[in-house]
């Protein structure tokens, strides 16, 4: 055995922190997910959120803090979407009825001025 240099003992790999940042616990967005589930349910992805929220924070307890964070990202983009979906459809709907309300006023404008037209008659019929 060579032992002409000293040599340094390094724990094996495993052993190592893969993340260089000191360990904090994952957000589940429990609140998020209640709120989305109760007050804004488009087409069930609050309750999706909600689903993902709990295995995160169970998880979270059992001290599996890789599992927790995936479930916690995935409860984040159910959240997102349910939120972005009850919100920006809502407002589409509602620009949707008001150009639509628009047009048909404009048209009706013009539906009346056709007919007072036709309605008064022309200069032939009155000799």
């Amino acid at each position: 055995m060579d032992t002409s240099y000293p040599r340094e003992e390094y724990p094996p790999m495993s052993a190592h922190k893969r993340d260089p940042s000191p360990a904090v616990p994952p957000r589940d967005h429990l609140i998020w997910s209640i709120f989305n589930t109760l007050y804004m349910n488009f087409c069930c992805l609050g309750f999706v959120a909600l689903a993902f929220s709990v295995k995160a924070r169970d998880r979270k307890v059992s001290g599996d803090v890789e599992a927790a964070r995936r479930f916690s990202s995935k409860a984040r983009c159910y959240n997102a979407l349910a939120t972005a979906g009850s919100v920006v459809l809502p407002l589409l709907l509602l620009a949707l009825v008001i150009t639509g309300v628009l047009h048909l006023s404009k048209l009706a404008q013009q539906s009346v001025g056709f007919f007072t037209y036709q309605l008064s008659g022309t200069d032939e019929e009155n000799k």
